[in-house]
């Protein structure tokens, strides 16, 4: 049996939420689009949440994009719901849940590299700081200091009867 400890609970998730959206918004106070793209599975959630938190409070028009991405290959493999070009001159958010050693983090960039982006932002819930990759998030929920063998794990969903959590294991 693993020890498990959560490190954030639902109210917690959604303080820091709350405080992204807050920061990007203040980031992007001139513009007019967003785009947040999350990566497949809970960065994606996470980026829902937030695209639905900045509307709530600053009246930007915000477009949601997916990306589903190998994350087991070593070369960049990704596909998104809607076309990468259809970024260009944007300010892009990249959204996922946790920053390990920088790897997903870096193939999301490396999606919007062949396009002129306005500005590309990265977010991540938790940051574990294990670099291999120079990839920091610029906005972070929570930055954790850990040992490379434990595990962030997060656990949200869009479903009403399900709480969200991160565990440390």
């Amino acid at each position: 049996m693993t020890n498990e400890v959560i490190i954030l609970n639902q109210k917690q998730i959604e303080q820091k939420i709350t405080r992204i959206a807050y920061q990007l918004w203040e980031d992007n106070l001139e513009e007019k689009e967003l785009v947040i793209a999350g990566i497949v599975d809970y960065g994606y959630i996470l980026a829902e949440r937030i695209k639905n938190k900045l509307e709530e409070i600053s009246g930007i028009k915000i477009t949601l994009m997916k990306i589903v991405m190998d994350k087991t290959t070593t070369f960049l493999q990704a596909n998104t719901d809607i076309a990468v070009e259809e970024c260009a001159e944007k300010v892009v958010i990249l959204v996922d849940d946790v920053v390990n050693r920088g790897r997903t983090m870096a193939y999301g960039i490396g999606i919007f590299l062949d396009i002129p982006v306005k500005k590309l932002r990265t977010v991540a819930l938790v940051d574990r700081s294990h670099r291999v990759f120079p990839v920091s998030p610029d906005y972070t929920g929570m930055e954790l200091s850990t040992v490379i063998k434990e595990h962030v794990d997060v656990v949200i969903s869009n479903q009403p009867d399900t709480e969200d959590v991160v565990y440390l294991r």
